[in-house]
């Protein structure tokens, strides 16, 4: 480089103060072009305007290319904004939230999750709606084999029997999550869908409305659940889930069928498990007859036999709080539950309340411990150490589903302890 230093105006006498002073200042020039541009986070408007721009030039492309007309597009879009209030958000230009406690039922206070106050009630709101809508639910359970006391508890579970408040924009939501969420690919698979339905005519983008997750009317569904399984029951043409009782219930019951409900099972029983019975037998790929369970000596806790007609069919042991809280044979009809929400517990509390509106039973008679207080970090050192000798954990996230749950239970069992089948502070020191 020739020339005059910038950094020295020409004619300037050199004395060793001002060639400091001129170090110092080129050290500090260079620092701040080695310093990104984009150290701030852009501001609201100008995501906004990155917002707008990636609907022209990123959305649009890929909703043509799957198969949604223009006219359509630009009337979903049309006066779109990102909306601010939603959670996991992670706005261009900022990092993405650091990983927090577990607030998952199953893996903290499991019992929380079973309110009795709010079982009670939905079980007798339930009760009364399906004398209501018996004409309707008798002509669903026909065509579906899914009973109706298992619509109607999912129907509570998800929108309060429909009187829940669906407040948002389902497009604005899914917009906003597609576009800055921690999750853009699953919402960006969602917000085409939800175009699928407006391009379809099933509804129009200012009627489409859901949850903050973008969960859509009475069965709470995501768009793309809408378009495999909504169905016309009332027979106006439309399948509106949002308006109609009996397209709502059909729906629910289509999905249940569609994922693998077994007409003529329940979803599973309380047990009680004896002593000397491994509680690391538990999951889906390890179902047995029901009579080999009743075999080992595990029993119903009501004192009640077991049908006969589940005796020979496949079973599975759960135990979602090990040896500190109830425990279950379960059906494969449990699986099909969470295949409508991936969560044991929400499996059992439609379980249980669907039991409560059709027999009007009660809760579990075994109580959950005090479980789940362990920090996600210590669950996943215990994870590690059960891969380091051989176990399979499935994934090793830090949360203790049932192949955690069942290797513990084995490791115990072959170092001289007495399975529980769950992670506990006593444990941390021990499996290293």
């Amino acid at each position: 480089m020739t020339g005059p230093s910038p950094l020295r105006p020409v004619g300037q006498p050199t004395s060793k103060a001002s060639v400091r002073r001129s170090l110092a200042l080129a050290l500090s020039v260079c620092l701040l072009w080695s310093v990104p541009a984009a150290i701030a986070a852009p501001s609201k408007a100008a995501v906004e305007q990155q917002f707008q721009a990636w609907l022209a030039n990123d959305l649009w492309p890929e909703a043509k290319t799957a198969g949604i007309s223009r006219q359509a597009f630009d009337k979903a879009v049309a006066g779109l904004t990102l909306n601010w209030d939603l959670p996991d958000l992670v706005p261009p230009g900022t990092a993405p939230p650091k990983d927090r406690k577990q607030s998952q039922a199953e893996f903290s206070s499991p019992g929380a999750y079973f309110s009795e106050k709010r079982l009670q009630g939905l079980a007798a709101t339930g009760r009364s709606l399906a004398d209501r809508h018996a004409s309707t639910l008798r002509k669903v359970e026909a065509a579906y084999g899914v009973p109706g006391s298992i619509i109607v508890a999912i129907w509570g579970r998800e929108s309060g029997f429909g009187g829940a408040k669906l407040p948002y924009s389902a497009v604005e939501v899914l917009a906003t999550k597609a576009f800055m969420s921690t999750r853009k690919d699953l919402f960006r698979r969602e917000l085409i869908s939800a175009l699928h339905m407006i391009e379809g005519g099933d509804i129009g983008a200012g009627q489409m409305k859901g949850s903050w997750a973008g969960a859509l009317g009475q069965p709470q569904f995501m768009p793309t659940s809408y378009l495999k399984y909504a169905v016309d029951f009332d027979g106006d043409g439309h399948r509106d889930i949002w308006n109609s009782v009996p397209d709502s219930l059909a729906s629910i019951a289509n999905y249940l069928k569609k994922s693998g409900w077994q007409t003529g099972r329940g979803w599973g029983f309380e047990v009680k498990i004896p002593d000397g019975v491994s509680c690391a037998q538990e999951g889906p790929d390890r179902a047995k007859p029901l009579s080999e369970w009743s075999a080992q000596g595990i029993t119903r806790i009501s004192g009640k036999a077991f049908p006969g007609s589940e005796l020979s069919a496949s079973t599975m042991m759960l135990v979602p709080a090990g040896t500190h809280g109830p425990e279950f044979l379960v059906s494969p009809n449990f699986y099909v539950l969470k295949e409508y929400n991936n969560s044991d517990l929400y499996a059992l509390f439609i379980g249980n309340l669907a039991d409560r509106i059709a027999y009007g039973s009660g809760a579990f008679k075994a109580p959950f411990g005090d479980v789940g207080k362990m920090l996600r970090s210590d669950v996943l050192a215990m994870q590690k150490a059960l891969v380091a000798k051989g176990y399979d954990v499935g994934n090793v996230d830090g949360l203790p589903g049932f192949k955690t749950r069942r290797s513990l239970g084995d490791w115990q069992d072959k170092n001289g302890m007495r399975p529980t089948c769950y992670p506990d502070a006593s444990l941390k020191g021990k499996l290293r």
